[in-house]
């Protein structure tokens, strides 16, 4: 199993709709909106870290509004 934990900054006044977008995602385990330098951390579980490295290249990254990530895999 791979998990890591997503930390995104979204466009100002677009938290609510990516967070729903995020929500969509079956990887996507758990989602909150939080204060500080960034806007929303989300939990992802793969079950390999080539999936993991997808879900986060080809969908988290590319939804509509999102402007960067910081990622943080568990070891």
């Amino acid at each position: 199993m791979a998990t890591a934990f997503i930390m995104i900054n979204a466009e100002i006044g677009s938290e609510n709709e990516v967070l729903m977008k995020l929500k969509e995602i079956g990887e996507v385990k758990e989602t909150h909106m939080v204060y500080g330098v960034y806007d929303i951390i989300a939990r992802v579980e793969t079950e390999t870290m080539p999936e993991l490295k997808d879900i986060i290249s080809w969908k988290i990254r590319r939804i509509e509004k999102v402007r960067s990530t910081l990622t943080m895999i568990v070891i």
